[in-house]
């Protein structure tokens, strides 16, 4: 129905979560419809984060840098250090403005049914981290879902015995909900209601 290439274009959208058959032939007719410079500025913008985004050194959050501007910012709270399961947590939470401590970002959460296990999400990059810097408390702000209370599980014990305060976000985040679609208002009041990890 459609010319090879276009068609081309439209699978590729596709590929994209949450973009559908509808979506993706707007999304194509969109570039069709656009000016050369427009979807060179656009193809240029796709390369550059395939090739200058990679994971801070420190935290791995996302950076063009060796390091990242929130480990790098030395006017940031030392003494706490916030875990969360990716770098979209991170910018959730520095959207909110009322978080001013370090980050940790792991590669995802503890799942045995999937076969993730601790060694897998960079748990060994976390600890040792921890025991190297003079952190105070251990913010655990993972997603409220069976891997999300695992892995908060696993890094309490880790962590049992090391002269620190481990807390997590408070309730009022929907069981399995993920981070990035809860409300700035309910992010914001899970972290100041945080509690200990019994």
């Amino acid at each position: 129905m459609y010319p090879e290439s276009l068609r081309n274009l439209i699978e590729g959208f596709k590929s994209f979560p949450g973009i559908g058959e509808k979506t993706a032939e707007r999304l194509a007719f969109s570039v069709l419809d656009a000016d050369t410079e427009k979807v060179g500025a656009f193809i240029d913008s796709m390369k550059d984060v395939k090739e200058k985004i990679h994971p801070c050194k420190i935290c791995n959050h996302l950076t063009e840098n060796e390091i990242c501007e929130i480990c790098s910012n030395k006017l940031r709270d030392q003494s706490t250090l916030c875990v969360v399961e990716d770098p979209r947590s991170v910018i959730l939470f520095e959207r909110l403005g009322s978080y001013n401590g370090m980050y940790h970002v792991l590669n995802g959460l503890i799942s045995p049914m999937e076969g993730i296990n601790p060694e897998d999400i960079g748990i060994d990059k976390l600890l040792s981290r921890i025991k190297e810097n003079n952190f105070k408390e251990i913010i655990l702000a993972v997603k409220p879902s069976i891997e999300g209370e695992t892995t908060a599980l696993y890094i309490k014990k880790i962590l049992d015995g090391l002269p620190l305060r481990v807390s997590k976000i408070a309730s009022g985040i929907p069981i399995g909900a993920d981070m990035e679609y809860i409300d700035s208002m309910t992010l914001e009041r899970a972290l100041l209601d945080r509690k200990n990890i019994e």
